[in-house]
């Protein structure tokens, strides 16, 4: 049947693993950068030593066993090929929510959540507020399959989890997402109002309020600057994936150096890591998230999101806001994120907001960053609208 979910697990070939820790041993690396910082891109000593660390130290086998240990699913919609991971609460009155992804992430980033929302009093919570869990690999990212033709934009993709909710036969659900998978869940909350319960985002993308510039907040002047500071020092990265994502994809998916470099200079960027990515994340984390493009060869698939989708999602965040979700709201903003709209930006495109914190730390990445405060987020908003 065209509608069938069936089981699915990951046994990565031995041969693959024994051609990437080649592929990293016969690196040709570039000279030293000209400075004593990060402000050229990863630095060459860090650089040579996590790859090596991944050659000679890291265990996927370890996360793949940990990633088998939950069901895992895959399942075709719209023509295409969706690897999913489906946990289900033991607490009968679990609402089920969908957590969506983005870019340089994966499903990795869930790993620690999945069990506090699935089981909240195996963690010291209430089981009021357990979850269904549904985690998918973005189409062209992780083991999902990679498009064959244009077409799979932001749309698009929150019409298939539309669909893989319906599908599984959740009628009333909750969506979150951070990176993509803000505008996916906003999009979601747009595209299927009867059924989706409430949309958590980390963050909201809402642009700047011209009307609020005679009368800024520090917070507010300092998002602006941060939106400033991005466009000219940190938006490399989208600019090519946007327009020449083939171009970039071939030494994406040929050299694990590459790789390794292009997705860790953003965690370091992204996350609430004084400086250095393994503050935030350890070295294990960060590896187990970049097999997810490794393995798959998935460079050069989920850069095109970025040639579908970016400059349509960029207007809505630092040029204007063109619509308004209805459907309730939960925001939270976690300080090293960017960007980082005001409560009084947002309510510009969210008209039922009922969740609203602005956090003391954490990034980008808030669930694999600071799992315990992104669960609690979670379930400060849903308590709102279950």
């Amino acid at each position: 049947m065209s509608d069938a979910v069936t089981p699915a697990r990951l046994d990565v070939p031995e041969s693959e693993l024994a051609d990437l820790r080649d592929r990293l041993g016969r690196t040709r690396w570039p000279e030293s950068e000209t400075v004593a910082d990060w402000s050229q891109g990863v630095p060459l000593d860090y650089l040579r030593r996590l790859c090596r660390y991944w050659a000679e130290e890291y265990d996927w086998r370890a996360t793949e066993r940990r990633l088998n240990a939950l069901p895992q699913f895959r399942t075709s919609i719209d023509g295409l090929g969706i690897h999913f991971l489906h946990v289900r609460s033991p607490h009968e009155a679990a609402l089920p929510l969908i957590l969506t992804h983005g870019w340089p992430g994966s499903i990795v980033e869930f790993l620690k959540v999945i069990g506090p929302l699935t089981d909240p009093p195996a963690y010291g919570g209430r089981a009021s507020d357990a979850f269904h869990v549904v985690c998918p690999s973005l189409p062209g990212y992780g083991f999902s399959d990679k498009p064959a033709g244009p077409g799979w934009g932001v749309e698009r993709i929150a019409a298939a989890w539309i669909e893989l909710m319906a599908r599984l036969g959740y009628h009333r659900y909750g969506a979150q997402g951070g990176d993509w998978g803000t505008t996916i869940t906003t999009i979601i909350g747009r595209q299927d109002p009867g059924h989706v319960a409430g949309i958590h985002l980390t963050p909201p993308l809402a642009a700047p309020d011209p009307a609020t510039f005679g009368d800024l907040t520090g917070a507010e002047r300092a998002a602006l600057d941060a939106l400033e500071h991005a466009q000219t020092w940190e938006d490399g990265y989208s600019l090519e994936q946007s327009t020449r994502p083939q171009t970039i994809g071939y030494g994406l998916v040929d050299s694990p150096a590459l790789l390794c470099a292009w997705i860790v200079e953003k965690f370091r960027s992204w996350t609430d890591c004084d400086g250095h990515p393994e503050n935030a994340l350890t070295r294990d984390e960060l590896l187990d998230n970049l097999m997810f493009y490794w393995l798959p060869g998935s460079g050069a698939s989920s850069a095109r999101l970025y040639w579908e989708s970016f400059r349509q999602v960029q207007r809505l965040f630092a040029g204007a806001t063109t619509d308004r979700i209805g459907v309730p709201a939960g925001c939270s903003i976690f300080p090293h994120e960017n960007p980082r709209p005001s409560r009084r930006w947002a309510e510009q495109r969210f008209t039922d907001i009922r969740h609203w914190n602005e956090l003391d730390r954490g990034g980008h990445f808030a669930a694999f960053e600071q799992p315990e405060l992104f669960v609690e987020e979670v379930r400060a908003f849903f308590r709102l609208v279950r």
